[in-house]
């Protein structure tokens, strides 16, 4: 397990140039046993694509570690938002109005706002979620005045068979 420590410490060391970089420690399929220690590293961000699988691994250790902050980086489902929240800090895929539209009724159940990303379908690839980038304006302006929803950036996936760079950076723009 000490390699996973010393893993994560080079590549820390490798983004220390940049300020706003913050490190989400993808734990999806990993034993509990295999992220412990780098919770006890002082790690607080951590990713999990599936909210089955992060109920059951994380429901008693944010309890035991409330400093942590969990982001959902998978697709969301409607009907998994009421166990999505408050488990999730952080929900990087909201794609559409009707997910909007839930989520915004689950916070106002259990008095519990996640930080959310909205997921661009840059790449315009069919078998990919997101919103065209044409509507993010708009689309932004429903969930923050309808919905209450505290949408706190942009996401995007490239096409894995494209240079990711031109992506991002047309990402960095819309912001």
């Amino acid at each position: 397990m000490e390699n996973v420590v010393k893993n994560f410490d080079l590549v820390k060391g490798e983004i220390s140039n940049f300020k706003k970089a913050n490190i989400i420690a993808v734990s999806k399929t990993f034993p509990i046993s295999h992220i412990l220690p780098l919770i006890n590293h002082g790690h607080q961000h951590f990713g999990e694509n599936k909210v089955q699988e992060a109920q059951e691994k994380w429901t008693s250790i944010k309890t035991d570690f409330p400093h942590l902050k969990l982001h959902l980086i998978g697709k969301l489902q409607t009907n998994k938002v009421k166990f999505a929240l408050p488990l999730f800090d952080y929900i990087h895929s909201l794609d559409n109005i009707k997910l909007a539209e839930k989520i915004s009724l689950e916070q106002e159940k259990k008095n519990f706002k996640p930080k959310i990303f909205i997921q661009i379908n840059l790449g315009k690839e069919n078998q990919k979620s997101g919103i065209d980038e044409n509507d993010l304006e708009n689309f932004y302006k429903i969930c923050v005045t309808k919905y209450n929803l505290n949408i706190i950036g942009i996401m995007c996936l490239p096409p894995f068979d494209e240079d990711p760079i031109p992506f991002f950076k047309k990402d960095a723009k819309l912001i």
